[in-house]
């Protein structure tokens, strides 16, 4: 058996299709398919039922399952260990970062970075920062937006002010109504936007609000007239120039979305995710 044996089994049951796991590990559903056949071979016994759904674990598989989770763990422990007593930076860098940070902000960091230690392999999760939170502990780095998390070591990268963007002109007098397209974000986004609209009744009325997957999808329907949007200045490159928008003020001070790196302090022992944090924090975000 091998690491990545058991590393297909915890992803089988984290996702639980043969199809989405292939999507996910990149490899065809047939591989995937005979892999674990091999692994069931392996252990003579049955370790997933297929069910029309998904795939649920046999009790042996609850079994085989556990015993996978503490093999990588034990891995990981010997790769930072070693790690630790060695002058070349390698072993094992896992990070959990915010769809956006992932998408605009990540690709050049981490290309810089393993540019300067190619033997750290890196494993990245991306996704919410309300899901991240939930799971945090099971990361050594996490980059989140909204508020730091609670007992660990939080730095700030930088706060995002926010603007509302339309196609149409924000009128010095009077009320727009217009259709308001949010993303699905956590909820001290939510909050923010719905705190900064409660204060502007007299000039801004949303007619309905229209909820969207993803930021981009938003930015897209904005640009198509469907309705306002509020985005960060993070992610809106060229649209200051090209349409209209306002920034989000209460208080005479921008409404900003706050963005944070965050870590146990046991960690930052480790060369691969101290060097990772001193790449963040020299980073120049806006």
């Amino acid at each position: 058996m091998k690491i990545t044996d058991y590393e297909l089994l915890i992803k089988l049951n984290e996702i639980g299709t043969i199809r989405g796991t292939a999507k996910v590990v990149l490899i065809s559903q047939p591989a995937v398919t005979q892999r674990l056949k091999y692994i069931e071979e392996y252990f003579g016994v049955q370790i997933f039922l297929r069910t029309s759904k998904r795939l649920k674990l046999t009790p042996a598989g609850e079994i085989i399952l556990e015993h996978a989770k503490e093999v990588i763990e034990r891995e990981e422990y010997i790769l930072n260990k070693l790690a630790k007593s060695s002058k070349e930076v390698h072993g094992t860098l896992s990070i959990a970062c915010s769809s956006l940070i992932s998408q605009r902000f990540l690709p050049k960091i981490l290309g810089a970075y393993t540019n300067q230690f190619p033997k750290v392999a890196i494993d990245l999760v991306t996704g919410i920062s309300e899901d991240i939170r939930l799971d945090h502990k099971n990361y050594d780095v996490c980059i989140i937006r909204g508020d730091k998390l609670k007992e660990s070591t939080c730095i700030r990268l930088f706060a995002d002010p926010l603007y509302i963007f339309d196609t149409e002109p924000f009128p010095e007098d009077g009320v727009k109504e217009r259709p308001l397209i949010s993303f699905k974000s956590d909820d001290s986004m939510h909050e923010l936007v719905d705190n900064w609209l409660y204060y502007q009744q007299a000039s801004i009325k949303p007619l309905k609000t229209m909820t969207v997957d993803q930021i981009e999808t938003c930015k897209q329907f904005m640009k198509q007239g469907i309705g306002m949007a509020v985005l960060p200045k993070s992610v809106s490159d060229s649209m200051m120039e090209e349409y209209p928008h306002l920034p989000l003020m209460l208080d005479g001070k921008s409404v900003t979305r706050d963005t944070w790196v965050c870590y146990q302090e046991d960690s930052r022992q480790l060369p691969q995710v101290n060097h990772f944090i001193e790449a963040l924090t020299a980073t120049i975000f806006l």
